[in-house]
């Protein structure tokens, strides 16, 4: 893979994007994050509401920063599988399976392995699990939180 200087890697044939997701917030995290800013304001009025409308301000930007870059990615090429902040070539990928409801909940909680990678976001109830089959690799499967988990596993089967 080419990449100019000090510049993000270019896009070739084999690295066109078969599926993308972002693992954005839902609106509830995002009211609750606005009124944990609006709290302070509370927390500073006897000060100044001034200094109450300011401290609240600067806390909004800051959590809401925070949730924008917290938010993981998900991104399936021809060859590689990146989730969040890891990436795995497509040839070391075996079974892959999509789970919802009480299934998503079993995966999640008492059916996990200790060793397996997760990305998984509480607001989101679907998971995709995807074997790993790198026999240097300890960690069996990934478990990945998926808005659209039966796109994310047709990306990765075809």
């Amino acid at each position: 893979m080419s990449s100019a200087p000090g510049g993000a890697p270019r896009n070739t044939p084999d690295q066109a994007v078969l599926y993308e997701e972002r693992l954005w917030p839902t609106p509830w995290v995002w009211l609750i994050a606005a009124g944990l800013a609006a709290a302070t304001i509370v927390v500073f009025a006897p000060i100044s509401m001034l200094v109450g409308y300011s401290v609240a301000a600067v806390v909004a930007v800051i959590v809401f920063t925070l949730l924008v870059l917290s938010t993981p990615r998900i991104a399936v090429t021809e060859t590689t599988l990146t989730v969040g902040r890891a990436s795995i070539e497509r040839t070391y990928l075996g079974a892959v399976e999509w789970f919802t409801g009480d299934d998503a909940t079993y995966q999640r909680g008492p059916g996990l392995n200790g060793l397996a990678y997760l990305c998984i976001r509480g607001w989101i109830s679907p998971v995709v699990r995807i074997e790993v089959t790198d026999p240097e690799d300890r960690t069996p499967y990934w478990l990945a939180s998926s808005r659209n988990p039966e796109r994310l596993a047709a990306a990765l089967t075809r």
